[in-house]
């Protein structure tokens, strides 16, 4: 399966959101181990919005569209903490009746 990998990102500090991220990442390198093609759209996001030079809502616009748009190919979604952005991309799988894990232990081994 194709699995988003979301939690929160923003922060009040570029340290908090570095560790936001490398959470994201820590959790999407658990789904690859179990066989799974893991996806995180604030990856795609992050070397597009640094080049536009976008700020405030402008910048967080750009990143929850481009983060969105990734989601929408995802077949479950592992949602490793709720924040703003993260309960929207769970919302969207919701929304398509695909699963939602809560942790990397739910989230099921691949089969062959």
């Amino acid at each position: 399966m194709i699995i988003g990998v979301a939690g929160p990102y923003s922060a009040d500090t570029d340290v908090q959101r570095q560790q936001n991220l490398n959470a994201m990442n820590d959790a999407a390198t658990a789904v690859l181990a179990k066989g799974h093609t893991p996806l995180i759209g604030v990856n795609a996001a992050l070397p597009v919005v640094e080049k536009t030079g976008l700020e405030g809502d402008a910048r967080y616009k750009a990143i929850m569209d481009i983060s969105m748009a990734v989601i929408d190919k995802c077949e479950a979604l592992l949602l490793i903490a709720e924040s703003p952005g993260a309960n929207r991309e769970r919302d969207l799988i919701l929304s398509k009746g695909l699963p939602v894990y809560h942790s990397v232990e739910e989230v099921p081994n691949a089969s062959n």
